[in-house]
C-alpha cells in the first residue's frame, strides 16, 4: 500500500472520529464541549489542564497539539491496520468489519491502559461516544483500504513509497 494512501487514510479516519467526538461532546449534557476532545488530547503535553472539569476549557496550544497528535496517531495506527489487514483481506465488506473490530481494540487499549496513565483528562469524554467514534474510525479505515487494497495487492508490498 503506498505511503500516500496510509497518510490520507489515517487523516480522513481521524477527521471522522474527530468531528463525531466534537459534535457529540458539544451537545451532550455535561459533555466536554466542542473543542474539549481535541484540547484533552493536547493536555497530554499541556499538563496544567489535567484535573479540569467539563466543559474542558479552551487552550490554543493544547488545541494545536491535540490536532497534530490525533492525526499523527491515526496515521501510525492506520499504517498498522494497512500492513496487517491488506495482507489477508481484499474484500470491501471484510475490510470494513475488520476496521470496526480494530477500532474497538484501539479504543480498549486507549481507554483502559494508555489514557489513565498518560492523559487522564481524556476520561472526561463519554466512554460510549468514544467507543462509537473508534468503531467509525476503524470502519472508515476499512472502507478506504477496500478502495486501495486490491491495487496494493497487485503490486506486492502492502506499504511502499
Amino acid at each position: 500500500m503506498p505511503i500516500r494512501s496510509v497518510i490520507i487514510g489515517g487523516i480522513v479516519a481521524s477527521l471522522v472520529i474527530g468531528m463525531w467526538e466534537m459534535i457529540v461532546e458539544a451537545v451532550l449534557p455535561g459533555g466536554a464541549g466542542f473543542f474539549g476532545p481535541v484540547v484533552a488530547i493536547g493536555a497530554t503535553v499541556v499538563r496544567d489542564l489535567q484535573g479540569s472539569s467539563n466543559p474542558i476549557p479552551f487552550d490554543g496550544v493544547a488545541f494545536i497539539l491535540g490536532l497534530a497528535g490525533h492525526m499523527m496517531n491515526s496515521v501510525v495506527l492506520a499504517a498498522v491496520f494497512g500492513l496487517v489487514a491488506s495482507r489477508f483481506l481484499h474484500e470491501g465488506g471484510k475490510l470494513v468489519a475488520a476496521g470496526v473490530i480494530y477500532g474497538i481494540a484501539v479504543w480498549a487499549a486507549m481507554w483502559f491502559v494508555v489514557i489513565p496513565l498518560v492523559d487522564p483528562l481524556m476520561l472526561n469524554l463519554n466512554g460510549l461516544v468514544f467507543l462509537i467514534g473508534h468503531m467509525m474510525w476503524g470502519g472508515a479505515l476499512g472502507l478506504l483500504w477496500s478502495r486501495v487494497a486490491p491495487h496494493a495487492h497487485q503490486h506486492g508490498s502492502p506499504v511502499s513509497a
